[in-house]
């Protein structure tokens, strides 16, 4: 059985950019980063070296994740491309991941969705996903529900907050539920009880 996909952004549900400036989210580990990725985005400015970037991780998120992966294809789904592997996966014990290579970064998508998301459904070609990002919104998931024929669960991470247990719970839960769906499938053509639970436990995502 093929498991489902699960898009990893890092800034927002990795790196909780968006907190108060002055106090460190608990749990969270504050690191001075300059990966190639962000001097790249600045080379217009030749004079002036960018700041480094102040990057907030938590390192229960690496085990918590690596649990995930029992159910999920980790992918890194992240402005940081292949510095995600570099910089990230190695301070919070991820082992490098797939990454995507994103067509364009500086174009909207289309009827007002988040420039991934087009992308993101083309790469996973009918293949079930879940993704965490902080600039899911509503446009995002109906163009979703329209354009991807696979099960798709889009999670919104606030950027001050991060990933939480509960988001943890509630990806768990439904990659449990999609294989209880797909489980089922060749025997009744319907959802087992066990996942039928699981799908009850999930929340608003």
């Amino acid at each position: 059985m093929t498991r489902p996909l699960l898009y990893l952004d890092v800034d927002g549900p990795l790196n909780p950019f968006r907190a108060r400036p002055e106090k460190q989210p608990a749990g969270y580990g504050t690191h001075r980063m300059m990966p190639p990725s962000w001097i790249a985005r600045h080379g217009e400015n030749p004079v002036r070296c960018p700041k480094s970037l102040r990057v907030w991780l938590n390192p229960e998120h690496g085990p918590k994740l690596l649990a995930l992966a029992e159910h999920f294809e980790l992918v890194w789904a992240t402005m940081w491309e292949h510095d995600a592997n570099e910089f990230i996966a190695p301070q919070i014990g991820l082992p490098p991941l797939p990454v995507i290579e994103w067509v364009d970064t500086k174009r909207s998508g289309p009827d007002g969705t988040f420039w991934k998301t087009a992308e993101l459904i083309e790469h996973a070609a009918g293949r079930s996903f879940a993704w965490v990002d902080d600039d899911i919104t509503t446009q995002d998931r109906q163009y979703t529900r329209q354009h991807h024929t696979g099960a798709a669960l889009l999670r919104f991470v606030h950027p001050a907050v991060g990933l939480t247990d509960e988001d943890f719970e509630t990806l768990a839960a439904w990659a449990i539920a999609q294989a209880g769906v797909e489980g089922s499938a060749g025997r009744a053509g319907s959802p087992s009880t066990a996942a039928a639970r699981s799908l009850d436990k999930i929340k608003r995502c």
